[in-house]
């Protein structure tokens, strides 16, 4: 099976906090001509800042700008199952190829109330859905026997593991080889190439807004069985990483760094995510030193 990348794709916006569609929709050809498929409305994509009507065009005009040249998977997860299936039915009808659902967040959950949230949304579209688990975003975690039960479902096809520990993503690995269908995701960046070395479907990445090359550099590696040059390019991604992260809050580093590169994405809409120009140095520094 063809593994394939996917970028959690950031939402531009212009000075005024109102999205910039069309800075949008280049960062949407930038990644595809890179090789790269798209995930919107997650996490590096502000999607807990954006509102139910933008999240329905911004999925409309990224899956217009593709034009069916890439997989297109969109985040419709809020707290509340209701507004999360409004969203999958919208999200649905404009005809993705798979809707992410991310855990409830600031509402903790049962497993069992997670199992119905989830089978709840599955049962409203006709669409795919893939889980979204992100324990440190949500404080909502889907343990692997959850997503055992919930790989059975008819339309759920897999699950985002944006936890960070390899013993999770392991055991839904686990799962995966057990129930033929269910395809497993990596988010951590310094995971890519050891989660597709050990079963996974492929990789949803936000690092790969600002190294779009390098993350589809690690996946042509590997569908060509060249292992080295997957392991190089996986050095070079994990350093950045590492070097960025560094700095602050994953998603708002990414986003910065790729303003930096072109200021029409914009900052993130975010509170108290103000860089300092001490940072922006910090970031400068780290993009000359990859070339990027």
């Amino acid at each position: 099976m063809t593994k394939q990348a996917f970028v959690a794709l950031v939402t531009c916006f212009n000075e005024d906090e109102t999205i910039n569609y069309q800075a949008t929709r280049a960062q949407v050809r930038r990644q595809v001509e890179a090789g790269n498929n798209i995930m919107c409305a997650g996490t590096n994509g502000d999607f807990s800042a954006l509102t139910f009507e933008e999240k329905v065009r911004l999925t409309e005009e990224v899956v217009d700008e593709v034009g069916g040249r890439v997989r297109v998977i969109v985040n419709a997860g809020m707290p509340a199952t209701f507004e999360t299936v409004k969203l999958a039915r919208e999200f649905d009808r404009i005809g993705v190829d798979g809707i992410a659902v991310i855990t409830p967040f600031f509402i903790a959950c049962t497993q069992d109330g997670l199992i119905r949230h989830f089978s709840t949304v599955a049962d409203a579209v006709k669409t795919p859905v893939y889980l979204y688990d992100i324990p440190a975003r949500t404080q909502n975690h889907i343990e692997p026997e959850t997503a055992r039960t919930l790989a059975r479902h008819g339309n759920i096809a897999g699950i985002k593991d944006s936890g960070g520990a390899r013993e999770t993503l392991e055991a839904y690995l686990a799962v995966a080889k057990d129930i033929a269908g269910f395809e497993v995701y990596s988010g951590p960046d310094h995971l890519v190439l050891w989660a597709l070395q050990n079963g996974a479907a492929g990789c949803i990445s936000g690092l790969g807004n600002a190294m779009p090359q390098v993350l589809a550099g690690i996946l042509k590696a590997v569908n060509a069985g060249d292992i080295a040059e997957a392991e190089r390019q996986q050095a070079i991604f994990t350093a950045f990483r590492t070097d960025l992260y560094a700095l602050g809050f994953a998603p708002a580093m990414v986003k910065r760094a790729l303003y930096l590169q072109d200021s029409s994405v914009g900052a993130s809409r975010q509170p108290a995510l103000l860089p300092s120009n001490e940072q922006d140095a910090q970031i400068m520094d780290i993009l000359r030193r990859y070339d990027l």
